[in-house]
């Protein structure tokens, strides 16, 4: 898969990383406009947000069209976030109140990224790899291959059980079946979020307290439930929930069965209020919006 290679460094201080976002810092920051398509949005010193590709981790800061921020529970959704520092090479990490990075050993880190594309919301969307050895040259495309792919924090974040497969169209197969792979091991021997993963087997909601503080949900499943109870002023029924996913046209393909179809035709809803997503999230893959 032919990837733009950058090489730059990560900053955390002044910012809020999550277990699949971190703030990078290009070399040379004329090599964003490199890319096609969407243009990334930086800051004035070059750095912008990474949306780590293929993957979804607890969200620690979401916030609704409507309402206040909201999280998913401790301790998963902290853990993502330290768990990336971690391995980025971030020590003594402290933040505010708010979950802003106050400071931390050392303030940065060098590193690289592999990335086609940025989101609808300017994130650069990559793959982030830690330290000096970069597979080729920055500002040049590099046909990335799964060995590659395994230097990434995309997939430690994976293989560690901290983060949930979610792919787009874009991402090539063979980088795909990978990440299924490293995710299903994972699940497999019972690491991270598995053991307590609800996705699947279905939770019964009572109000948002069950998303923020209970739940362990595969978070686009949460972000959706959050915007709907946020629309519905707090009534815990899902019995419009699925209309509503209809909306939202989110488009996918089932793997499995090789339909294109809605993210509405694979969550269930049963008696009035418990969902649960009918597929494994890897046998699912979004197309871009």
């Amino acid at each position: 898969m032919p990837m733009l290679l950058i090489k730059g460094t990560y900053k955390i201080v002044g910012a809020s990383p999550d277990g699949d976002s971190v703030r990078f810092y290009p070399d040379d920051p004329d090599q964003w406009d490199l890319l096609r398509g969407r243009r990334v949005r930086r800051n004035r010193s070059g750095g912008a947000q990474l949306r780590l590709d293929g993957i979804d981790t607890l969200e620690t800061h979401y916030r609704p069209p409507r309402g206040p921020e909201l999280h998913q529970p401790d301790p998963f959704a902290g853990k993502a976030a330290a768990e990336l520092l971690s391995w980025l090479g971030f020590e003594d990490v402290q933040r505010n109140p708010h979950g802003i990075v106050t400071s931390s050993r050392p303030e940065s880190r060098p590193g690289y990224i592999l990335t086609r594309s940025a989101d609808v919301h300017g994130r650069c969307v990559a793959l982030a790899g830690r330290g000096t050895d970069a597979p080729g040259s920055s500002g040049r495309f590099v046909n990335v291959t799964v060995d590659h792919l395994r230097e990434t924090a995309n997939h430690h974040q994976l293989a560690e059980g901290m983060a949930y497969p979610t792919f787009y169209r874009k991402l090539f197969v063979d980088l795909r079946e990978e990440m299924t792979s490293a995710a299903q091991q994972a699940r497999q021997a019972g690491k991270g979020l598995w053991p307590k993963d609800q996705t699947q087997s279905g939770v019964k909601v009572q109000g948002m307290s069950t998303l923020t503080d209970h739940a362990v949900l595969w978070p686009k499943l949460f972000r959706r439930l959050a915007d709907y109870l946020q629309l519905n002023d707090g009534d815990p029924s899902l019995d419009g929930f699925r209309a509503y996913l209809e909306q939202r046209e989110d488009r996918l393909f089932i793997l499995s069965t090789g339909q294109w179809t809605g993210l509405d035709t694979v969550v269930d809803v049963t008696n009035g209020n418990t969902v649960r997503v009918t597929h494994a999230p890897e046998d699912l893959v979004f197309d871009e919006k």
